[in-house]
């Protein structure tokens, strides 16, 4: 993972520490070999979830770091050493000599060999205050801003996902399963019910699979064909709508009509069955060919009271309940009023704007996917919100358009993905001049870094909140208020 340094370089999260290290006075040791065997207390955990201990040399002022996934701070355990750099290698824990009071029964059978949690081994609550210390240092260390003390918000931490997207694997058997990814690779391992899930999902994957096997449909994988790619699963909270959709390498589906009857058999509530075409080389999971099988092409979900038609193409947050906190919080941060201009940068289906942006506001949204902006514009109409538009641009370029006609938005909404910020976005800012920017980032590393741009063309912090969107996983989201100096 790749962090900035608040001068548009990026460092990997083991060389911070290291200078944290070399910074402080500390003399790093001889470096180990692969294959030795060490006892290490953990200190530290990284935003990729993986435990930090030191090897001391003998003055007991330096230490050989190693990065342990699945470790605790206050684990003391033997590690072996699989992969030695000069000053940091990788291990794994071989006996855990004494467990950290911040240890937990992590209450997954495929936890350390699936990808999708990072931190089930440790106490919610502990997660929670690691998170909150993670965007402290990088506010510090990165966009130079001592963040003091802030609040962070959680809806709760299992079953709160309403997407899911599962790659198809081929198990020792020969037989197709839908699955998740191991840790940092492409392999698929065989979940069953995860956790962070409806329980109703895993019923999908098994009709999918076993209608894929019935028809003798193969498993993608580059370079080597097969025909599924990605089961890919939606839901919404608040009206219990789901949406299913088969992502296949070829022209079409075959049987489309027994995929669909397959899915409906375990999941009535499915009010679209789609296929998406994906025949692009590489991990892109969409392809910009959707076929509805049954039903229709969109989802209706309500967000803090506001109705919202969601396509398989669109951004949606994955957690309902966090994304009310989420944009609950930055729609007091704003204080939007009767008669402000708000610019909604990245606003994908348009469910920030409409949620932060009251009525009687005049809501400009851009995006870059076509189909959020159509779903933004439906879910103005659905809301009656005559003062609202949408249209489809880069962010950057259209700030820079929207500044060059003279408009001058009173709060600029910026929701980046996760590289952050373009460089067009703080120059449009800039010509603009808002009293307001409203920052929210699923990156705490690039969410600093921007801070420290904001900065430079005369924006401070002034509030900042954190919002647990994905809990058990290495992710956080930030809210940020900048407003001029």
């Amino acid at each position: 993972m790749l962090r900035g340094d608040g001068k548009g370089r990026g460092q990997k999260a083991e060389d911070i520490i290291m200078e944290t290290a070399v910074s402080s006075g500390e003399r790093m040791m001889i470096p180990m070999k692969k294959n030795d065997e060490v006892e290490l207390e953990i200190t530290d955990i990284t935003d990729e979830g993986f435990g930090v201990g030191r090897v001391r040399d003998g003055s007991g002022t330096g230490g050989y770091v190693v990065f342990v996934p699945g470790a605790a701070p206050g684990d003391v355990a033997a590690v072996r050493i699989l992969k030695a750099g000069r000053s940091f290698g990788y291990g794994r824990v071989t006996l855990l000599l004494r467990a950290s009071e911040l240890r937990t029964d992590p209450a997954c059978p495929v936890f350390g060999r699936c990808g999708g949690c990072a931190l089930r081994h440790i106490t919610y609550e502990a997660e929670l205050q690691l998170k909150k210390k993670w965007i402290a240092d990088s506010l510090r260390r990165c966009g130079g801003t001592d963040a003091g003390d802030f609040p962070i918000y959680s809806a709760g931490p299992e079953r709160y996902r309403n997407k899911a997207e599962y790659p198809a694997g081929t198990g020792p058997d020969g037989r197709l399963f839908f699955g998740l990814y191991a840790p940092r690779s492409h392999r698929t391992v065989d979940v069953g019910d995860c956790l962070l899930e409806p329980e109703f999902y895993g019923d999908i994957a098994a009709a999918a699979a076993g209608f894929c096997n019935r028809r003798g449909l193969t498993a993608y994988a580059d370079g080597t064909g097969g025909t599924v790619r990605h089961l890919y699963i939606r839901d919404a909270r608040a009206t219990g709508e789901v949406s299913v959709s088969l992502i296949v390498s070829s022209p079409s589906l075959p049987f489309a009509d027994e995929f669909a009857d397959a899915v409906t058999a375990v999941c009535p509530q499915a009010v679209s069955v789609s296929c998406i075409v994906n025949d692009r080389p590489g991990n892109v999971i969409l392809g910009d060919r959707l076929t509805v099988i049954r039903g229709r092409d969109t989802l209706t979900d309500v967000l803090c009271g506001v109705e919202f038609r969601i396509s398989p193409m669109s951004f949606y947050q994955v957690n309902h309940d966090g994304a009310e906190l989420l944009y609950r919080t930055a729609g007091d941060f704003a204080e939007a009023k009767a008669g402000d201009t708000v610019l909604d940068l990245y606003c994908g289906a348009g469910t920030v704007g409409l949620c932060v942006a009251p009525p009687g506001t005049r809501l400009i949204g851009v995006d870059i996917v076509p189909e959020s902006i159509e779903n933004a514009r439906e879910n103005a109409a659905l809301a009656h919100r005559t003062d609202a538009e949408f249209f489809c641009a880069d962010a950057g370029s259209a700030a820079m358009r929207l500044a060059g006609e003279g408009i001058r938005p009173d709060t600029v909404i910026v929701d980046p993905p996760r590289r952050g910020c373009g460089e067009e976005v703080f120059e449009a800012v800039k010509a603009m001049s808002p009293e307001k920017i409203v920052m929210i980032s699923c990156n705490h590393v690039t969410c600093a870094r921007d801070i420290s741009r904001f900065a430079e063309i005369g924006y401070s912090v002034r509030r900042l909140a954190a919002v647990d969107m994905f809990p058990r996983t290495a992710h956080v989201e930030t809210v940020v208020l900048m407003t001029k100096k």
